[in-house]
């Protein structure tokens, strides 16, 4: 960085030079399934249309042609509306990068300003909220004088952090989530956060779109995926007269004089001077002085994990994983959502069960994200996501199938049966397993049903090194092979044998039905540290050890 760029033999040398012609970036979006599929917003429409009748994965939801064209009435509030395929029913600038990016925050507040002047307004049927980054924006937004407007079209602030990105936007109305499940709808949310990964937003939005503050306005306004901005209006004013989006987008000129004259320092140095003081209802809070947490057994929120449960002092040995069953057969872009969903707790869930039987209502079930501090919550959530494809089963659920007695049950009541039966369980998957948001629960839950192993094709870095952090065996299949290549489905019994001493990228052998076929696996120990941490059951058992040795 400091160096004289007149001078070429001061230029570092790169393994890799990209160079981006600033030209040809555009506007753009990215989903419906996955953050790194982006798509410009000039070719939204044609591109989330060719996604409805596209083969069933990351870009597509198999619909017929003549189910695409499908239209729902829907009466909300006295009147009459009309959903479709495409119909925008969450729309969130939530929190996460750009909530606390002053140039887009007062953009889309501009944007909304232009639009109430022009007479436009946002359906009262789609779920709209404001979640900042922090609570500067909510000054810059008053000083600015455009919040009100914001709120107008819905968009009123509703509290700071993780909110719609992280599946906390709580529930639709009933009408409208009858009328999306009822007719198999793919209704869309738009959100300003970073990930929108399967069953991450909300369970009745099957396509999610992560986009600008401006741009989650606008569709806000327009309702629908099923728009050209160019060529169509976003809505009509109250004289009949059609409004296009370039007539009221806001110029950067008027963005940037508002900022220069709103977001001031002083706003800052209130926020963040208060910000050890905490709220008063924070401050309410009872605190025990005992020396150790006094664990409430009542507690469905906090509870004394088990992860030291039977411990011993001395390093155990290294066993292999005999007369495994396959607990899960996954396909490729398994991500962390996936295998620990942090949103709603579906009401037919085990979890749900789990806090039914402790006398909470569905309206106390809160999310999985809020109840981390429970095992017995998050091992139950573990591989929930309704999204979820298992080959064993054949369709989008969280249910797997116990062998041999063929029976299919939800995934962590079938753990329970193979646990109660003494016998482990492996996970086979894809490439990029663990993609996604890094999250410590996608390797403790599988650590909490028993999961001995995954075998997987590929894996995402982070989570690969948490799943050793949980003494869980990370295997990869050898180059040009997989679960369907070498012909497993799923109905297995699963032997991996390990020698007694472990080192780093060692192959070593999968025997299938006790040796009916074999083939080698890649040992994902990419270090010694990790081998260690494997050795001792995972990192936590190796701190204990190592505490009190």
């Amino acid at each position: 960085m400091f160096r004289n760029y007149g001078d070429s033999s001061q230029d570092p040398v790169y393994s890799q030079v990209v160079e981006l012609d600033l030209s040809s970036v555009v506007p753009s979006m990215s989903g419906p399934k996955r953050p790194h599929d982006r798509v410009a917003v000039e070719d939204m429409k044609e591109d989330f249309q060719r996604c409805l009748t596209a083969k069933v994965g990351f870009k597509g939801f198999g619909l017929s042609e003549a189910s695409a064209q499908k239209q729902v009435r829907l009466s909300y509030r006295g009147s009459d509306y009309t959903l479709s395929h495409g119909s925008v029913v969450i729309a969130a600038i939530t929190s996460c990068t750009n909530t606390s990016n002053p140039s887009v925050m007062l953009g889309a507040g501009v944007l909304a300003r232009n639009a109430v002047e022009a007479g436009l307004t946002v359906a009262p049927y789609i779920k709209t909220s404001l979640s900042p980054g922090s609570g500067v924006v909510t000054h810059y937004l008053e000083h600015s004088g455009v919040l009100p407007s914001l709120s107008a079209l819905g968009f009123d602030v509703v509290g700071y952090g993780c909110m719609t990105c992280i599946g906390n936007s709580g529930p639709l109305d009933d009408e409208v989530h009858q009328a999306i499940e009822e007719n198999e709808l793919v209704c869309a949310g738009v959100l300003s956060g970073n990930r929108n990964f399967e069953g991450r937003i909300h369970s009745s939005t099957r396509a999610n779109y992560l986009a600008s503050p401006l741009l989650v306005i606008a569709y806000a306004i327009a309702g629908t995926l099923n728009i050209d901005f160019k060529t169509q209006p976003l809505g009509v004013n109250k004289e009949g007269r059609p409004v296009y989006l370039s007539e009221i987008w806001p110029s950067r000129s008027v963005i940037r004089e508002i900022e220069e004259k709103s977001v001031l320092p002083a706003m800052f140095q209130e926020v963040y001077s208060n910000i050890t003081s905490g709220s008063d209802a924070w401050n309410a809070l009872p605190c025990p002085e005992t020396e150790l947490y006094p664990w409430d057994d009542l507690s469905t929120y906090i509870k004394n994990p088990p992860f030291f449960q039977g411990i011993t002092r001395e390093l155990p040995a290294v066993e292999s994983v005999r007369g495994a069953r396959v607990l899960l057969n996954l396909p490729d872009s398994v991500t962390t959502d996936h295998i620990s969903p942090a949103g709603s707790i579906a009401r037919n869930s085990p979890a749900a069960r789990y806090l039914a039987e402790r006398k909470l209502t569905p309206k106390e079930f809160n999310s999985y994200g809020s109840r981390r501090g429970n095992d017995a919550v998050m091992a139950r959530g573990t591989f929930a996501n309704i999204r979820l494809v298992n080959k064993m089963v054949g369709r989008a659920a969280p249910r797997t199938v116990h062998q041999p007695s063929k029976e299919e049950m939800d995934i962590f009541d079938c753990a329970e049966r193979y646990r109660s039966e003494g016998v482990p369980v492996v996970v086979l998957t894809g490439k990029e397993y663990g993609s996604g948001s890094s999250r410590d629960w996608a390797a403790k839950g599988p650590f909490m049903l028993g999961v001995r192993a995954v075998i997987a094709e590929s894996y995402e870095r982070i989570h690969r090194s948490n799943l050793v952090g949980m003494g869980i065996l990370p295997l990869q299949f050898m180059d040009g092979q997989s679960a369907d290549s070498l012909g497993l489905s799923g109905t297995e019994v699963i032997d991996i044998l390990l020698p007694e001493t472990l080192v780093p990228a060692m192959t070593v052998t999968v025997k299938v039905n006790g040796g009916e076929k074999e083939f080698k696996a890649l040992v994902r120990f990419d270090t010694e540290v990790e081998v260690t941490y494997y050795s001792h059951g995972g990192i936590l058992h190796y701190m204990v050890r190592k505490l009190v040795a």
